[in-house]
């Protein structure tokens, strides 16, 4: 856990390993607290998600969603081809709206069976957008996370266990 930063999840925080040239400082000073991923996938309207299709080829998309429990949750009915693409692999990446205040999450996703979980996030749903969902849903379980709002000084990466 980072801190008492992320609640659900444990959490290894640290700088994002890239090409020196980059210039993302050493320290740890100015790295972002988990709170800015949480605020920022909470109030994004929409999301894009990428999966693999099963021949291989990227397949990308903007999904609503809601944030909750620390998790992007979304839906989407089974013949679309984002849902038949993380039936075959679960691997999923979601970006949120923003290309400067940046949220990548590098996860898996995992259809929601829990009865009392669709029931908050369909309520999510009618506070968000007016509407209700309804089944199938999916939680993006994140494996690790990066974020940035004034890159390449507060670029920060969690690694989760």
């Amino acid at each position: 856990m980072v801190g008492n930063d992320v609640t659900e999840y444990d959490a290894h925080r640290s700088r994002p390993v890239t090409e020196e040239s980059y210039g993302i400082p050493d320290e740890e000073g100015e790295m972002l607290s988990w709170t800015f991923v949480r605020d920022a996938m909470a109030e994004d309207q929409n999301y894009w998600l990428c999966t693999t299709r099963p021949d291989g080829h990227p397949h990308v998309r903007p999904v609503w969603g809601v944030w909750v429990d620390d998790a992007l949750h979304c839906g989407g009915g089974e013949r679309t081809r984002w849902v038949q693409n993380i039936q075959a692999d679960s691997r999923i990446v979601a970006h949120r709206e923003s290309g400067e205040a940046v949220v990548i999450i590098e996860g898996v996703a995992e259809r929601v069976t829990d009865t009392d979980l669709e029931e908050r996030l369909d309520t999510a749903y009618q506070g968000k957008y007016g509407i209700q969902h309804g089944t199938p849903f999916f939680t993006v379980r994140p494996k690790t996370v990066f974020a940035w709002s004034d890159y390449p000084n507060d670029a920060t990466r969690w690694q989760f266990g």
